[in-house]
């Protein structure tokens, strides 16, 4: 993980609620992927690479 404080975004998709909070923090290498309600959890890291095309996949669905 990065030595600097992640800036987490808020998946547009997530309830009013915050009930089904996804958020994502980019760096240079990774993104770093996190259920808002549990953030005591460490985040889940992926590659760029992987994770456009995760994006690219479920934009299908």
């Amino acid at each position: 993980m990065s030595a600097s404080p992640l800036h987490w975004l808020k998946s547009s998709y997530s309830s009013a609620q915050g009930d089904a909070c996804v958020e994502i923090a980019l760096t240079r290498r990774a993104v770093h992927i996190r259920d808002s309600k549990d953030v005591a959890w460490p985040p889940l890291a992926v590659g760029r690479p992987q994770w456009a095309a995760f994006v690219r996949a479920t934009a299908q669905v």
